[in-house]
């Protein structure tokens, strides 16, 4: 079951108002959300997982991480690897150049997380997509599954349209489908992320 026995979790008395996220919850497995610190490292890892597939990221994650001492891809180490060491892991170029945008980003000490941690929602996304390879969607990412914040809601992420077309029957495409999108989510605070977990979570279960 999706949902705990009583008493009932703050997030439930908002979330179970909305009949059709209360069904999705009630027949979806318990989500676990778990933060930590490596900022750095979660980047590094959206960018290798970007267009691929989730087996072969892996595959490419564990590659890369395997050139640096302890399996840790230190943004130093990164930034001394030659290029064609990079990309015998299977890194394309443009990405291989995300990577070293991203380690030069935390070895100015732009990734550090009492910085991080003091920033808001919306000035972390500016502050971290100022990364050439790093937008909207990737910070939006890092919010939601690194720092665990509470109440993101990525209205352009293409699981979350499809989940929310399919449950709530909407029919609109572009802005006019972000707009109502975004009407139905007013509800879900302060708990948009954990709604969009379920919504995505609705997809693999058919």
């Amino acid at each position: 079951m999706g949902i705990s026995a009583a008493p009932e979790l703050p997030w439930e008395a908002v979330l179970l108002k909305d009949k059709v996220l209360a069904n999705i919850v009630r027949n979806s497995p318990g989500i676990e959300q778990l933060p930590h610190e490596d900022i750095y490292l979660s980047l590094l890892s959206s960018i290798i997982s970007q267009q691929l597939s989730t087996k072969v990221a892996r595959v490419i994650k564990s590659r890369f991480l395997a050139l640096f001492p302890e399996n840790y891809p230190d943004p130093a180490l990164v930034l001394a690897q030659p290029d064609g060491v990079l990309r015998s892991v299977g890194l394309s170029f443009q990405k291989l150049g995300y990577i070293r945008n991203v380690a030069a980003f935390a070895q100015a000490g732009n990734l550090q997380f009492p910085i991080i941690s003091t920033l808001d929602d919306e000035a972390l996304i500016k502050h971290l997509t100022q990364i050439k390879g790093v937008g909207r969607w990737t910070a939006e990412m890092i919010l939601m599954f690194t720092l665990v914040r509470p109440d993101v809601f990525p209205v352009d992420d293409l699981g979350i349209q499809n989940a929310m077309k399919k449950h709530y029957n909407l029919s609109q495409t572009g802005k006019t489908l972000q707009t109502e999108m975004i009407k139905i989510a007013e509800a879900w605070r302060p708990y948009r992320t954990l709604a969009s977990r379920y919504l995505w979570q609705s997809l693999d279960n058919g």
